[in-house]
């Protein structure tokens, strides 16, 4: 349990000896520090369900309490707030308990789930973008944080592997690329050979004059289609070519996701579950969930008290082709089957909400979804300083590679005007340059809520003071150099003291809230508490240290206790900064 944890429990037998219900007992930080450090309201909601004063209600509640050794003040004030401050040897027995744990205090869940994380979402034939930012790195968080409190968690790509944009490179091929003729001989037996001069540059040039002549030429439309439909049909020359769409795709988005540090258990994409297309469509024909509407597979997901209209779900196109619903439904129903997934969670951009509302309510009918919850994680925009979305200075979108490059520049640049890292060598230099100029993105992002538009402000972001990713890398490096250099002298942490200073029981108090700020981020599936509560760990720190003089104390008790103070700090932020998915340089 966590110290908030036990001033609740203490607080809620107060109420309920009082005969009001345990429910009122709730203890929270306080508002007003200088009245107590935690603060308990319930006598005021109490006092509505009892007929009685809130004042009296508290002063019941604060007598059968103030006796608790744990306890150095209660008091009351205003009309019946509940103030309490607890003792420095509770404080500092709270601080060993934490500091001896491997967990830092913080309890795995009860009851763990089977968890997948859809996130980042990228697409065959296409480069990353920045786009393709915000779901990578708030996904990735989100799969950290779910783990790390106990969960079987799986963390899928959702490749963009399948349909009518396969269809569209096929042709594309065969227009542009006569070499390859055989790849479209339906008379050919193979083998068929890498077509190893097909890059991703040809593909991302092509695809877009191919989109074009598709919405602008039925002939051409139909062509794709025929094509789309010969691939997913399993014809070889196609198969062959689709399998290297999706490896030259695969391995520039791998490049990208290394780059950001993210990895995926599961590279699953559309074509994962295209065996389970028909038998969907044509299961809820049979059992009356899904109907034919002008040649189209329609399944309705409107309910009476909707206040707005939700349009039934397209299963199959009146051409006979699957879309991206009709993948997602599957897709759910593979997550469900085959690994068990009891929690979905679709880390993707907001604008997508209609969609995969339509998506889950389908699911739902169609009973593929079995007992498992689905939630879409929804994120606003990364914008430039005008307020429109971020791209390149021809109006371009920015490839998410060029992005890390500029981030990292920005951030070799700030080191050097700040005198750091000047006599490492160039590599060491570039590492740590890269490290920085990462956490500097990715802190930019996720200590905003990621349902809010932000804007990328690159000088702002890679600052070395202030809420900034690389203040956090400073932070935890000062650390790591103390404790280097109390062990140079023979020094050693030790058990920790009742709090001596000021600054000492803030950072003490900021500590021992790491359970409830990791409760909240999970609850909330919300990076910005984990991001704001770091940024607070390491304030703290900061003020704590200039206080007091750690490595020069002449009291060894108290030296030791201080050097304690900085370990467990050190592991919190450690732990805090792995969740966002940030690296801590060796030195700065």
């Amino acid at each position: 349990m966590s110290l908030l944890s036990d001033l609740t429990a203490i607080v809620t037998a107060g109420f309920v000896a009082a005969g009001l219900d345990a429910s009122f007992g709730a203890v929270q930080v306080s508002d007003r520090p200088d009245l107590g450090q935690f603060q308990c309201n319930g006598a005021l909601s109490a006092a509505r369900s009892a007929g009685r004063s809130p004042r009296d209600i508290a002063r019941q509640v604060v007598t059968q309490i103030e006796g608790d050794h744990r306890l150095a003040s209660v008091s009351i004030a205003g009309p019946g707030f509940i103030n309490l401050t607890v003792t420095g040897r509770t404080l500092a027995g709270c601080m060993d308990a934490m500091a001896g744990d491997e967990r830092l205090g913080v309890s795995p869940v009860e009851h763990p789930l089977k968890v997948i994380v859809d996130y980042a979402g990228p697409n065959v034939a296409k480069a990353m973008h920045v786009g393709h930012l915000r779901a990578t790195i708030i996904g990735d968080t989100v799969a950290r944080l779910f783990r790390f409190a106990g969960h079987d968690v799986l963390g899928d790509v959702h490749f963009g592997d399948w349909g009518l944009q396969m269809g569209m490179l096929i042709v594309a091929t065969r227009r542009r690329r006569p070499d390859l003729a055989h790849f479209f001989d339906r008379s050919y037996e193979g083998p068929y050979e890498e077509p190893g001069a097909l890059t991703l540059a040809d593909l991302q040039e092509w695809y877009p004059e191919m989109a074009r002549q598709v919405a602008e030429d039925e002939a051409v439309a139909a062509e794709a289609r025929q094509a789309t439909t010969d691939l997913q049909s399993g014809r070889p020359g196609y198969v062959a070519l689709w399998e290297h769409f999706v490896r030259v795709s695969r391995a520039s988005q791998e490049r990208d996701f290394s780059d950001l540090g993210v990895e995926f258990d599961l590279w699953y994409g559309e074509s994962t579950v295209r065996d389970l297309l028909r038998p969907l469509v044509d299961e809820a024909l049979a059992g009356g969930i899904a109907v034919r509407s002008d040649g189209a597979v329609v399944i309705e997901v409107g309910r009476p008290e909707d206040k707005a209209e939700i349009t039934p779900l397209v299963l199959e196109t009146s051409h006979g082709a699957f879309l991206y619903g009709t993948t997602d439904v599957a897709t759910i129903q593979m997550r469900v089957t085959e690994l068990g997934a009891e929690l979905i969670l679709y880390v993707v951009d907001a604008r997508q909400s209609y969609h995969l509302e339509q998506v889950f309510r389908a699911a739902r009918r169609a009973g593929v979804s079995g007992r498992a919850s689905m939630e879409h994680i929804g994120f606003g925009t990364m914008n430039a300083p005008d307020g429109t979305p971020f791209k390149t200075r021809e109006g371009g979108v920015l490839r998410l590679g060029d992005l890390i490059e500029m981030v990292t520049d920005a951030a070799a640049a700030r080191l050097k005007e700040s005198d750091l890292a000047a006599r490492y060598s160039g590599e060491e230099r570039a590492v740590i340059a890269r490290q920085v100029g990462i956490a500097a993105l990715k802190f930019g992002d996720l200590v905003n809520n990621r349902t809010s538009n932000y804007v990328f402000d690159l000088r702002r972001f890679t600052a070395l003071e202030g809420k900034t990713g690389p203040y956090l890398q400073m932070a935890a490096v000062r650390m790591d150099s103390i404790l280097a250099r109390a062990d140079r002298q023979g020094l050693a942490p030790g058990a920790v003291l009742p709090p001596h200073h000021e600054t000492e029981t803030r950072l003490v108090l900021r500590l021992l809230q790491l359970p409830e700020a990791i409760d909240r981020a999970l609850e909330l599936r919300a990076p910005n508490h984990l991001a704001e509560f770091a940024y607070e760990v390491a304030a703290d720190f900061s003020r704590f240290y200039e206080a007091c003089h750690i490595l020069t104390e002449p009291d060894p008790g108290l030296q030791a206790s201080w050097l304690e103070m900085v370990r467990t700090t050190r592991r919190t932020l450690e732990l805090l900064l792995d969740l966002l998915g940030i690296e801590v340089p060796a030195r700065m």
